[in-house]
């Protein structure tokens, strides 16, 4: 039953952000040990930025504090690429934790969502 709902809950949440064609999403994926987050273009099927908890130099204490950094970090290398407005993309995550850090970073780096 969770893994269904958990499938439900990404779907209706992709069916909602792809509406927006002329933003690329913000995606983001949140495994037990890392976050990873993906700056997509659906339209032309790539991947323009794509940014790990692994690739951060300096590392916090926790893992909220890692992934708030990963979304400054990712916002500043979509901007380099000229991409400012995005759609973030939680999956079938809650709006909560490491998720919410990662998007209140992006916001903070300069990112329009």
């Amino acid at each position: 039953m969770q893994k269904n709902s958990k499938i439900l809950r990404q779907t209706r949440i992709r069916a909602k952000v792809k509406v927006n064609v002329n933003r690329p999403r913000l995606s983001v994926y949140r495994s037990n040990k890392y976050i990873y987050a993906q700056v997509i273009d659906d339209v032309n099927s790539k991947t323009v930025v794509g940014l790990s908890e692994k690739a951060l130099t300096k590392k916090a204490k926790t893992k909220t504090e890692n992934a708030k950094e990963l979304g400054i970090a990712i916002a500043k290398k979509a901007i380099q690429k000229k991409v400012e407005n995005v759609v973030f993309d939680k999956g079938s995550y809650k709006y909560h934790g490491r998720v919410k850090a990662l998007a209140e970073g992006a916001r903070e780096g300069g990112l329009k969502f």
